[in-house]
């Protein structure tokens, strides 16, 4: 799968017939483009969408390629059943470099990703369409003679009982965060969570394995851990070999846990075994879902987040 960050690219696979008595060419065929979306919203910040649109299996992946990808000038409304707001595109190259820290908290890119191209969002600095734990939020663009639509909610918040970091196995100075939940009765709750440690980490990354629902936790506490998830392709040394998913001891670690709704759920819960399975030949293929209408793909998910931090000496 080709990826950047949080950017969702379709993946064209074909089937290529080969035999070792002779050669044989097989015409590709051409794929339609589609609109893909990566929308968000959490209380407190502006809606923000980066809209991108598929790229081919075979296509090449230079940074001219992919600034291509970006869709310009779509016409982007957020609602929230009283008011509607057109949101504004912001692109890295129109911006002073000394904001781009606070873009990449704010959307989840990597900074040197923001860096290296230049990379578009839609978003808006009304407050009156800013998230609100209980609302639901409609979403329309309209961009290359295409609708789409999606709705979402940010759920009400279901905070951690506790969190806590703590060694694992043998190791004493590298381990994993645990938390116990409580999950209200009542099944349709589900969950995601990132972390972030300071100094090392430039953006919230999700865990590995980031969203679970109460399937087989309703109405109960449980405890869980969580293995720390990385930048897609990091080459720090805290992200391969031994210490690869590992917190250390030394960490001042930041943790937002999500509440988020069932749609959004299947995306990402489809989305994340998909990336688990990919270079794996034995997996099953994975039908991502998607909450966005219209023929487009991708996720418009809003988000009720709790924040946490861990100081383990």
């Amino acid at each position: 799968m080709k990826k950047i960050n949080f950017l969702i690219y379709l993946l064209l696979l074909a089937g290529v017939l080969a035999s070792c008595e002779k050669d044989i060419t097989v015409d590709l065929p051409q794929t339609e483009q589609k609109l893909v979306v990566e929308g968000s919203i959490e209380q407190g910040q502006p809606p923000l969408i980066i809209l991108t649109k598929t790229i081919g299996y075979f296509e090449p992946a230079d940074v001219n390629t992919l600034e291509k990808l970006f869709v310009h000038n779509a016409e982007i409304t957020v609602s929230n059943g009283s008011i509607s707001k057109q949101l504004i595109e912001i692109c890295t190259n129109d911006i002073p470099d000394s904001l781009i820290p606070l873009i990449a908290v704010l959307s989840g890119v990597n900074v040197n990703q923001l860096a290296a191209i230049n990379y578009c969002v839609y978003t808006t600095f009304d407050q009156t369409i800013w998230g609100e734990i209980g609302k639901t939020y409609d979403l329309t663009i309209k961009a290359d003679g295409k609708i789409l639509t999606s709705t979402t909610t940010i759920p009400n918040l279901i905070p951690l009982d506790s969190i806590w970091y703590k060694n694992q196995g043998t190791y004493d100075t590298m381990g994993y965060v645990w938390a116990k939940l409580y999950d209200p009765p009542g099944k349709g709750n589900a969950y995601r969570m990132f972390t972030q440690r300071r100094g090392k980490d430039a953006r919230m990354i999700p865990i590995i394995g980031s969203v679970f629902d109460d399937k087989f936790i309703d109405g109960k506490y449980f405890d869980f851990y969580s293995i720390r998830g990385s930048e897609f392709n990091s080459a720090a040394p805290d992200d391969n070999g031994e210490q690869r998913g590992y917190y250390k001891i030394t960490d001042t670690i930041d943790v937002k846990f999500c509440n988020i709704d069932p749609s959004s759920f299947l995306f990402w819960r489809t989305y994340e075994t998909e990336i688990y399975n990919n270079g794996n030949p034995f997996a099953s293929p994975t039908t991502i879902m998607t909450n966005i209408k219209g023929g487009g793909l991708g996720i418009w998910c809003g988000y009720g987040a709790n924040y946490y931090t861990i100081i383990p000496k």
